[in-house]
């Protein structure tokens, strides 16, 4: 194979599209769609997901304040709420144009889509400000699962929850291919 130099760009930098659930100062939801999300491990087993939002958004303000959101996995069938979110500023009012359902969260003050097939409620940990972005490091409080997924052990099947890919444009997984040690035996 002979490659050929494209520049700096981070299309391949892929990320999973997840819709950040806060509550306002008034009680009212607010929710954005954030890709910048990932996992570190904190000591031990403990894992942390890690979230950097960019600029000033509501939904980023809400969790200055707060430290308390909610992680909510987008599927290829919310991606009209992905759009309407990321397109409508939560500064701007509460975002009702397009329906959906919403609960609260369990374990922290935070709103849950009823539609996400997989919730993470967080607590801010620490947080890192870099240029106009902070990167939040947050603990795992509980995690919520469409009980019609099967979760059993690490080896998830993540087409089942169909997520939405973020490279700068959406994706979808295509198949399962296997777990770790499947393709080389020692």
């Amino acid at each position: 194979m002979k490659r050929k130099s494209i520049g700096a760009r981070h299309e391949m930098i892929v990320q999973p599209t997840f819709i950040i659930g806060t509550f306002n100062q008034d009680g009212t939801p607010d929710f954005a769609p954030i890709t910048w999300v990932s996992k570190t491990c904190e000591e031990g087993d403990t894992c942390l997901i890690v979230i950097s939002m960019y600029g000033t958004k509501q939904t980023k303000q809400n969790v200055l304040r707060t430290g308390q959101l909610t992680v909510n996995l987008a599927t290829t069938g919310m991606l009209p709420l992905v759009d309407y979110f990321g397109q409508t500023s939560g500064k701007e009012g509460l975002k009702d144009a397009l329906p959906y359902a919403w609960g609260r969260a369990l374990w922290v003050e935070a709103p849950t889509l009823d539609e996400s097939p997989w919730v993470c409620e967080c607590q801010v940990a620490s947080q890192v400000a870099t240029g106009e972005s902070d990167t939040f490091f947050c603990r795992i409080r509980d995690v919520q699962v469409d009980e019609e997924i099967d979760v059993g052990g690490w080896g998830v099947d993540l087409t089942a929850f169909d997520p939405v890919i973020y490279s700068g444009y959406y994706h979808s997984l295509g198949k399962y291919l296997g777990a770790i040690g499947d393709f080389y035996q020692k």
